[in-house]
């Protein structure tokens, strides 16, 4: 179970999403140096639960993902740009004192064994998120084709990727993600998915008929 640097942020990231980072803080510039010495330089990303990552006291949740460092430019003192890619989900079992930098004992986390996966449901929630972006276009006065928005989400061939695609494609809070990205199993991450449609689609329809 290895030890991994840890970027906790205020955005729950899933895997396949790309993350743009500006690096400035003396502790993350450390971080990055770290990780730029191992041959796949990557560090583990959380959500933040509760509360403001800088100046400590936040609360961070327990399962993210890696980021995989694919591209960086040294700007000098301590400054980076980095460009990451998320990949693995993983699961904090311990979190370890911030010394230099945020870090915690983690552990690769797949998917577990579920009940079979209904394409059929998954089908039925990009349907629902296409009519939502285009009855809020029509309201608008705009056209949109909200099937080009989710289009090729599931060009993988993996149930998990296509949800996590379609839930990046989607506005939610941050809890919703979080929901998704936390489902044991991608039956459950079905259902997490839905149920954040059904909450924000129900959140719009209201604002829509004021």
């Amino acid at each position: 179970m290895p030890t991994m640097p840890m970027f906790p942020l205020q955005v729950a990231m899933l895997p396949g999403e790309e993350l743009p980072l500006r690096i400035f803080e003396p502790r993350y510039a450390a971080l990055v140096q770290t990780c730029l010495a191992q041959p796949d330089p990557a560090f583990g990303v959380v959500l933040i639960a509760a509360g403001r990552e800088v100046g400590g006291g936040d609360v961070r949740s327990d399962v993210g993902a890696l980021a995989h460092i694919t591209e960086h430019i040294d700007q000098g003192d301590g400054r980076y740009r980095l460009k990451c890619t998320m990949g693995e989900r993983i699961r904090v079992l311990e979190w370890l004192p911030d010394d230099p930098y945020p870090r915690a004992v983690v552990e690769l986390w797949p998917d577990q064994p579920g009940a079979p996966v209904d394409v059929a449901a998954i089908r039925d929630i990009e349907d629902r998120m296409v009519a939502l972006f285009e009855r809020i276009a029509a309201k608008r006065g705009v056209e949109v084709h909200g099937r080009g928005v989710v289009a090729g989400a599931d060009s993988s061939g993996d149930a998990a990727m296509w949800l996590y695609t379609l839930t990046s494609r989607f506005p939610m809070g941050q809890a919703d993600r979080y929901a998704v990205l936390a489902a044991p199993t991608v039956a459950e991450r079905v259902a997490a998915l839905s149920d954040a449609v059904d909450t924000v689609t129900a959140m719009v329809e209201f604002q829509l008929s004021d």
